[in-house]
């Protein structure tokens, strides 16, 4: 070979060389870099090209998937999408996932690896996978029930099965339709930018994502741990509680909403049914900060990661407090703040004599064929008090719907039992008061655990008459109605 031959021969290999290197570079060293590209726009489109799996209620989907004719084939459709928009979230091309749609999104979308049957040559073929089902734990007719109820007032439900922790309901109104931004065009970027700038904040779950002062549904707690502590051993003997009650360390009576409770020495049950600042501001302080908090904590107070999969605010009762601060948190007051879902473990609570289970909204994942991914089980959360002390609490509760200020969640043929709560906020509590209630309900002459506790809450509602009692009490009513005449069928 003549010496050109050879240079040109040689030449040729090291362009080989580089190419290679260059070509490994790329394939070994950059390639995620490329795939996360947002200009890269293979994995978008292939991620559009199949419908998304469904996520269902009672067996029934409320989620479907629609051919679109563009570059990406499918988007998201709800058939009922402001109904149960507080459960699935949304699933949008241009603007992301959320709620179920979200933390469940490899299982939706095919790319969960648990979908394949041959993982590992799945991963190198890059085989897609037709989306799984989500099936969630909501019973139709209490979701219902509870949008219903809520109506055009800005609020939330809760409502949670007190065995297993199940959740039966997840309401948020105003709510907003997941379907109207869940493709490209300019009128999902038009009905995007409408629901960002709602002052109303209608894609808020206030169920889940918003706390509130709960007022004297918290009385609940307090009774609960001043009977647990020991500071209270009858609800029916006197508490030993003054009148006036003055804030320790301060000068500020801690003043009651009627004045049936400006009387000394009240008993518990008493206070109670007619929801009196002083008694339980003073039993709070009784039993001291360290026995509160540990109550309120095992009920899902103080929790920063409560996932039920969706990921709850965390709810607040302060661990470092002076005794007239402990005696307003001890009325739900001061820094107190709590979500509807924490709200409604509080009454599951107490209905399962005194367990405490984890809140679940999703009972099971499936492939597209039907067959289990994962099964979700039961999980005790905490063991917030014994099942005397349960009781007890039961019994307070359940004066408060038949004597106290709770007459308008009572069922014909049912126990129920609920506290009301309607709390101030704002500067010098200004603001329009948040209306709650939470409760239980079963069958008159049932010794099983209630089907059902509901937490309810009423914010900037225009009535004149702004009460836990008037306002949240019938809507927890009908939801609990519509869990009992489901269990009786």
């Amino acid at each position: 070979m003549s010496t050109t031959g050879r240079r040109a021969g040689l030449f040729c290999l090291v362009l080989i060389l580089l190419l290679a290197a260059q070509a490994t570079r790329i394939q070994v060293f950059q390639a995620k870099g490329y795939d996360n590209n947002p200009a890269n726009q293979r994995k978008t489109i292939q991620r559009y090209a199949q419908p998304r799996g469904d996520i269902l209620v009672g067996g029934d989907p409320v989620t479907g998937s629609a051919a679109t004719g563009g570059r990406y084939a499918y988007k998201r459709t709800y058939p009922d999408g402001p109904l149960y928009a507080a459960v699935t979230g949304f699933s949008s091309q241009t603007y992301g996932n959320t709620q179920l749609e979200g933390v469940e999104d490899g299982i939706l979308s095919g790319t969960d690896n648990r979908l394949a049957g041959w993982a590992l040559w799945d991963e190198i073929s890059r085989k897609q996978h037709p989306g799984g089902d989500v099936h969630t734990t909501i019973d139709k007719a209490a979701q219902q029930a509870a949008v219903q109820g809520l109506g055009n007032q800005k609020g939330a439900v809760a409502a949670i099965e007190p065995s297993t922790g199940r959740i039966l309901a997840l309401a948020s109104t105003p709510s907003y339709d997941p379907g109207s931004f869940a493709g490209t065009s300019t009128a999902d970027q038009h009905a995007w930018t409408e629901l960002q700038a709602d002052s109303d904040q209608p894609m808020l779950n206030r169920a889940l994502r918003q706390t509130y002062p709960p007022g004297s549904t918290f009385k609940v707690v307090t009774a609960a741990a001043a009977l647990a502590g020991g500071t209270v051993t009858d609800i029916n003997a006197p508490t030993g509680a003054p009148y006036p009650y003055v804030l320790p360390g301060t000068t500020t009576p801690l003043v009651n909403d009627t004045s049936a409770c400006n009387q000394p020495n009240l008993d518990l049950d008493t206070a109670m049914t007619l929801s009196c600042n002083n008694v339980l501001g003073y039993l709070g302080v009784q039993t001291g900060l360290d026995k509160m908090v540990a109550m309120a904590q095992d009920f899902g107070f103080n929790d920063p990661k409560l996932d039920i999969p969706v990921r709850a605010a965390r709810s607040n009762f302060d661990t470092r407090m002076d005794q007239s601060q402990l005696a307003l948190s001890s009325i739900g007051q001061f820094d107190t703040a709590a979500t509807p879902l924490v709200m409604a473990m509080v009454a599951a609570g107490v209905a399962d004599n005194g367990t405490v289970m984890y809140p679940q909204l999703v009972d099971k994942l499936t492939k597209s064929d039907g067959s289990t991914v994962q099964l979700m089980r039961p999980k005790v959360y905490q063991q917030a008090m014994s099942p005397s002390v349960a009781g007890q609490v039961q019994q307070l509760m359940t004066d408060v719907v038949q004597n106290g200020t709770g007459t308008s969640a009572q069922l014909p043929g049912a126990v129920v039992g609920g506290k009301t709560g309607t709390a101030q906020h704002g500067v010098d509590n200004s603001g329009t008061p948040y209306a709650w209630f939470i409760s239980w309900a079963k069958p008159a002459g049932s010794a099983a655990v209630p089907p059902v506790a509901v937490a309810v809450v009423i914010a900037d509602s225009d009535a004149t008459d702004v009460t836990g009692g008037r306002l949240a009490a019938p809507i927890a009513r009908s939801v609990m109605q519509a869990v009992l005449a489901g269990k009786s069928q």
